[in-house]
């Protein structure tokens, strides 16, 4: 079993039941309408950028959403959060002198629970979309977009999106790929029965059983189920390819620039590299850490 950069991490396993509402953490470091939040000073460390707040919890609080190998999974037989998402974070808070406390919840909740206060991060898989950043902003980490997955041998013959109108179609609920096929089906003279899983797992059960011939899964993901199981065939086409980021809410722009900072630092060190690489997914590498996608 490969080696895991989880020494520092007290994971909670536990799915959290999610409110929307509830007040932020004070303290954020928030920028007014009238005086934005200056750059962080170029010499600074990662380390030094970590609100007053946190400084004092000595704790970093991240949500993921397991069930997307290898971004966020369960080791086997446990309940122990493994993959890329959790091993960089564990790298993150190190980088931020932090003890990282990560915490499964169910993947539509992760945002609500930042403005809830729940977490300080949530970091699972998920694209920087431009709805997404109404509410949260994200520090980009990764680039993927969706491909198609069918049953081993392709029995529908399906090759690109337009192939999937007409048919019935899962895909996981709250995802980016659920906004790929839905714009699909928008195009679509005979449309497609979309049903919604909880996440990618339950969808190709869907497969396996032959109530949906397809799923649209986010395409590091969809080549590591392949391979496991033999059971799959990914297209080799990627729809709506983008970074995917770390969400933080918009009041903690401290925060967000001392993760920031921590992300390039593990980038320039070699080790963000490293941990992509051990995973399998290098391709999907970035060289610089951005904010809501900007160089």
């Amino acid at each position: 079993m490969r080696s895991r950069r989880m020494a520092q991490a007290v994971v909670g396993a536990a799915v959290l039941t999610l409110a929307v509402t509830g007040c932020g953490r004070s303290g954020g470091g928030a920028a007014t309408a009238d005086a934005p939040a200056p750059a962080p000073a170029e010499d600074a460390t990662a380390a030094d950028l970590v609100p007053e707040d946190l400084q004092e919890s000595g704790i970093l609080r991240v949500a993921t959403a397991e069930g997307y190998p290898p971004m966020e999974m369960y080791a086997e037989g446990t309940q122990d959060l493994i993959g890329v998402d959790p091993d960089l974070a564990a790298a993150i808070a190190e980088k931020l002198g932090l003890e990282l406390e990560m915490t499964n919840a169910s993947f539509p909740g992760l945002i609500p629970g930042l403005a809830a206060d729940r977490w300080d991060l949530a970091m699972s898989s998920m694209s920087d979309t431009e709805e997404r950043r109404q509410v949260v902003d994200f520090v980009d980490y990764f680039h993927a977009g969706g491909a198609i997955m069918v049953a081993k041998g392709n029995p529908e013959g399906i090759t690109s999106l337009e192939d999937l109108c007409g048919r019935n179609v899962v895909l996981a609920k709250g995802s980016s790929n659920l906004a790929i096929g839905e714009e699909q089906n928008e195009k679509c003279d005979e449309k497609m029965t979309i049903s919604q899983s909880e996440d990618a797992p339950t969808g190709l059960l869907e497969i396996s059983s032959g109530r949906s011939v397809a799923t649209i899964v986010d395409y590091p993901v969809a080549v590591m189920f392949a391979e496991e199981t033999g059971e799959y065939e990914v297209l080799d086409e990627q729809y709506a390819a983008g970074p995917w980021g770390i969400a933080v809410d918009k009041k903690d722009t401290e925060l967000r620039d001392a993760v920031q900072r921590a992300l390039q630092e593990l980038i320039d060190s070699g080790e963000y590299g490293e941990i992509l690489e051990e995973w399998g997914v290098s391709g999907s590498a970035v060289d610089e850490a951005t904010i809501n996608d900007q160089q």
